[in-house]
């Protein structure tokens, strides 16, 4: 009965690369580490194994035959709302934001630290897992939360919400607006947030952060063009309004 659970309760990773060496290593740390794996060495491939076999995360390189990674997760976002990490080159800074624009969750640079990986992986898993747990169990009180006028997040649950409704950001967006909702009123520089959100590993241009920043704003503001919740300080970074 153990390994009944066990099995059916086994996370599935859709591993996409064209390298079949890069592939090995990742199936045999992620079935080290429990998960259950399936292979892509094409865009094509990928599209009909994530859309038949439904994967609990994808991890997905851009350079790809048959269809980039690029074109792979816009064609995925179209069904599946699963976390999508992205393994890119250094050098690829556009492709990065290309990405998070497509609604990449997240994305690690290789040459890539195997124990850097496994804990996106584990984050990411956890967060689809909380915000399950959170819809069933409403009853467990939770003060966990960060309140900032009509903006609240759920640190326990990943979740967030806008005047009551509950906003879906992937894990990337909601770090970026945990940090600065726990500064309401003070202004961020996008060279913090780059260091203190996306972390040591990324060697990046500021772009990503305002990327990110748009893609929040197209979620939680009635009028991108007017935002009332997540203001730009023009030529300093970005900050939550303290109202």
């Amino acid at each position: 009965m153990e390994n009944e659970i066990t099995n059916r309760d086994q996370k599935t990773i859709l591993i996409v690369d064209d390298e079949q060496h890069i592939v090995d290593i990742l199936v045999y740390n992620l079935e080290k580490e429990g998960y259950k794996t399936l292979q892509a060495n094409d865009g094509l491939t990928a599209v009909d194994i994530a859309l038949s076999q439904k994967p609990d995360l994808i991890l997905l390189d851009i350079m790809l035959p048959k269809m980039d990674g690029l074109a792979v997760c816009k064609r995925i976002r179209h069904t599946l709302n699963v976390p999508i990490l992205m393994l890119t080159a250094k050098d690829e800074e556009i492709d990065k934001i290309l990405g998070l624009e497509l609604g990449a969750d997240d994305y690690v640079t290789k040459p890539f630290s195997v124990r850097e990986l496994m804990a996106r992986i584990k984050a990411n898993l956890r967060k689809v897992e909380v915000s399950a747990e959170g819809s069933v169990d409403e009853k467990k009180e939770n003060t966990n939360k960060i309140v900032v006028g009509d903006l609240s997040l759920d640190l326990d649950k990943f979740e967030v919400q806008v005047k009551g409704e509950v906003i879906d950001l992937t894990l990337r967006e909601f770090e970026v607006l945990k940090y600065l909702a726990n500064q309401p009123g003070q202004v961020i520089t996008r060279e913090v947030l780059l260091e203190k959100v996306w972390g040591y590993e990324y060697y990046g241009d500021i772009r990503t952060v305002d990327v990110t920043v748009r893609r929040i704003r197209e979620k939680i503001e009635k009028d991108t063009s007017a935002p009332k919740i997540l203001i730009t300080k023009r030529g300093v970074g970005y900050y939550i309004a303290s109202k």
